[in-house]
């Protein structure tokens, strides 16, 4: 890693075009109607009054982008943390919109721990300049600490409160949840639909993206808390703790205390943890 030059990169603004069917296709590609097609879950499926879930954000950024190469990381030794979403105006059905990224910065944890990169993608309307949405993403680079940086990390761990839950919300996640999200996402990952891949390098199968468990979790907050009304989620910012697999039961566990939705999410035939640390602001 280049430090401290990491910290003045920069990439774009790059301009990035979607319409109706890319909407529809990510909104697919996270479950949506998958337990039942009512007018709810319809809207998000269906182009007429379309509404755009909030984390079809996450898919709106520069792949083209040489902000990683540039940084000079490792990437054969880099793993996707945290990832964090703040939604200022909902995205319409189709635009172009202008993506610029930067390195928000980096906390250094030790040459034997690694250090940790926090990525943010600003999105706004192309043409009238609305701000729609922030990005950041998270990576915990384990080969490139110790470079004498600070320990400081921008955002603080979100503590889930000790009581019981509020609400428990259980998804049953499709065997081929993978091909379809990686498909909507134009992803060519392999290790998320082949088995070779995947057990190369310790997994007993393909796993299901973390972006799309994270769209998933999305939609189970907006049902237990906003009325299915994607408008309403303001925030959502997640840690991840583990992988989890197409064919689980993902069970979203929540607390409400005013108009902020604390939560975790669980593969329950594992009793694993996936989602630590979940927090999500939404407007009452």
């Amino acid at each position: 890693m280049k430090y401290p030059e990491i910290l003045s990169l920069t990439s774009g603004p790059t301009q990035i075009a979607y319409d109706e069917r890319d909407a529809i296709i990510y909104a697919l590609g996270v479950g949506a109607g998958l337990e039942q097609l009512g007018p709810d879950e319809l809207r998000l499926v269906y182009e007429k009054d379309l509404a755009v879930l909030p984390t079809f954000a996450t898919t709106l950024l520069d792949a083209s982008s040489d902000l990683f190469g540039r940084a000079e990381i490792d990437f054969r030794k880099v793993v996707h943390s945290e990832q964090r979403l703040v939604v200022r105006n909902p995205l319409p059905p189709s635009g172009t919109i202008s993506c610029s990224s930067r390195v928000l910065g980096v906390s250094d944890k030790g040459a034997d721990k690694g250090a940790v990169v926090y990525v943010e993608h600003a999105i706004a309307d192309a043409g009238s300049g609305v701000d729609y949405a922030t990005v950041v993403l998270t990576l915990f680079c384990r080969g490139d600490g110790g470079f004498g940086g600070p320990n400081e990390d921008p955002f603080p761990v979100h503590r889930i409160p000790e009581r019981a839950p509020d609400r428990e919300h259980r998804q049953r996640v499709p065997a081929n949840q993978a091909a379809l999200y990686r498909y909507a996402i134009a992803d060519t990952n392999p290790l998320h639909i082949d088995p070779a891949t995947a057990q190369a390098v310790g997994f007993e199968k393909p796993l299901l993206h973390g972006l799309c468990t994270y769209g998933f979790a999305a939609r189970a907050i907006m049902a237990d808390w906003c009325e299915n009304d994607p408008a309403r989620i303001r925030s959502f910012d997640v840690r991840f703790a583990a992988p989890f697999f197409p064919g689980e039961t993902l069970v979203t566990r929540s607390w409400k205390d005013g108009a902020v939705i604390s939560f975790e999410c669980e593969a329950a035939e594992r009793e694993a943890i996936v989602f630590r640390s979940g927090r999500s602001e939404i407007t009452e």
